[in-house]
């Protein structure tokens, strides 16, 4: 399990824009399963009501079992993990379910997965800030 602090991206930017004081953003810190074959970011409904988001909509997912299902998600998720920072969408699960932390936050975050101890770390080729490969479209 990996601690990680989720934050109220839309709290953060009304604080910006003098609407909210700083003390009012809504965050939380919560132990979630680093799961490499998850695609995004999943969080358990009561971890999204701390935050205030709303939901945006539903996607369609597979879980590992097979089954198929349509899934509310949010966006506006501030995540920090091993003190590196993105804003990200989240899918939704049923309150009190583990939160699962998928390839692309890790891939934003730039966070490799050590085989043996099973632990997150940054990656070493990039250890002062996340670096990201991007194609030319020249």
């Amino acid at each position: 399990m990996q601690s990680i602090k989720l934050t109220n991206r839309y709290d953060e930017e009304d604080v910006t824009r003098g609407y909210l004081r700083s003390e009012q953003v809504r965050s939380t810190e919560i132990e979630a399963l680093v799961d490499t074959g998850a695609t995004m970011l999943v969080l358990p409904a009561d971890a999204v009501s701390r935050l205030g988001l709303l939901v945006a909509g539903y996607r369609r997912v597979r879980y590992a079992d097979g089954r198929t299902a349509e899934v509310p998600w949010v966006s506006g998720v501030g995540i920090t993990i091993l003190g590196r920072e993105t804003v990200t969408n989240a899918l939704v699960e049923a309150a009190g379910t583990t939160p699962l932390i998928g390839q692309i936050p890790l891939e934003e975050l730039d966070l490799l997965v050590d085989p043996k101890s099973r632990e997150l770390r940054v990656n070493p080729a990039s250890p002062d800030a996340p670096l990201l490969d991007i194609l030319s479209a020249a």
